[in-house]
């Protein structure tokens, strides 16, 4: 009885080791999200990284803390030094009892224009180590604006199996089912302080509220935002238009190969009727050492879902900032009628 007993608790223990809950939400501490905003505002436009730290707790994805990565330049030895920051500073937090589990990493980016190859490839090389990581998405620019764009994404489980395939033709993504949208899935973010910082910030708090006049929400004028979207769009309209031209030319190559093919077979045909008729063995109707037989590579689509990405976030963008002003027009025609 007692052998049974420990044989299906084992069994229930590996079972719930291999199935894993999904991540349902990544909870922040406010002074992750604090050095994060620091960080990536110093040194704004220019583009920073850094580490997350915290802890995988069933579905929830805690980061407790976090430091930044050292700016450095495409080096081998440069790059070696920066491996070895990283261990020294794990050792280090390690040593103050300090959350020291690598869980993902965080970047900044420029009007949202995050979704590159680089990103996948970061995260695939993340995933080899790591069951579940997440990255922290900053915009300064956008919270510039009067809003945190503050997110966390995750690579779906379909596209990173294509992924390491290295198989992204038109064939398999309509076997996966795989459209544009389903290469990253983003994870809901909760902001948490523990109970001191939550009384501390309490008795910081004014007893009488304190009347501020922010004229800067009166503004009716985000052109350079506006500006520095279209342009970025424009510019990925472009970079979708050569990748359509590769698909083009593809197609066009494939109908021709097959034109030839079709020639060259009807050609042989005929040629083995005369054999026949001769009383000769008939050649084989395919020649794999003829270069019309070798299949043409199809190119991959992935660059054209990640433009195709791209250019989705920047119509939103672009579609948040110009409601926010066509309620601040409607709100001063208002003012000015009455």
């Amino acid at each position: 009885m007692a052998n049974t007993m420990a044989r299906s608790f084992l069994q229930a223990v590996s079972s719930s080791e291999e199935v894993a809950p999904p991540l349902r939400v990544v909870q922040m501490e406010g002074l992750a999200v604090l050095k994060i905003i620091k960080h990536c505002n110093e040194f704004s436009p220019a583009l920073v990284t850094g580490q997350l730290l915290g802890l995988d707790v069933g579905s929830v994805l805690e980061v407790t803390n976090c430091f930044p990565f050292p700016i450095r330049e495409e080096d081998e030895e440069i790059e070696a030094d920066g491996a070895n920051y990283q261990l020294e500073m794990m050792r280090c937090l390690r040593e103050v009892n300090v959350d020291n589990n690598t869980i993902g990493w965080y970047q900044s980016t420029l009007l949202g224009s995050f979704q590159t190859v680089e990103l996948i490839e970061t995260f695939m090389n993340y995933q080899e180590n790591i069951r579940r990581c997440v990255c922290i998405i900053y915009d300064p620019s956008r919270s510039s604006q009067g809003a945190l764009a503050l997110k966390a994404l995750k690579l779906t489980d379909s596209f990173m199996d294509l992924h390491r395939k290295n198989n992204f033709t038109g064939e398999k993504l309509r076997e996966k089912k795989l459209s544009w949208v389903d290469i990253f899935e983003e994870i809901p973010i909760k902001i948490s302080n523990p109970a001191l910082i939550s009384a501390f910030m309490t008795e910081l708090e004014p007893e009488s509220p304190v009347a501020q006049c922010d004229y800067d929400r009166l503004k009716l004028s985000t052109a350079p935002y506006m500006e520095r979207n279209l342009e970025f769009l424009i510019d990925c309209m472009e970079d979708l238009s050569s990748e359509q031209n590769k698909f083009q030319y593809y197609y066009r190559s494939l109908s021709r190969q097959q034109a030839q093919q079709q020639a060259w077979l009807q050609k042989r045909r005929v040629e083995n009727m005369a054999r026949k008729a001769a009383g000769e063995e008939p050649l084989p109707e395919e020649d794999p050492s003829n270069s019309i037989f070798k299949p043409i590579p199809e190119p991959s689509h992935l660059d054209s879902y990640l433009i195709t990405n791209q250019i989705s976030n920047y119509c939103n963008q672009i579609n948040g900032v110009a409601g926010q002003n066509f309620s601040r027009l409607y709100i001063m025609k208002a003012l000015h009628e009455n």
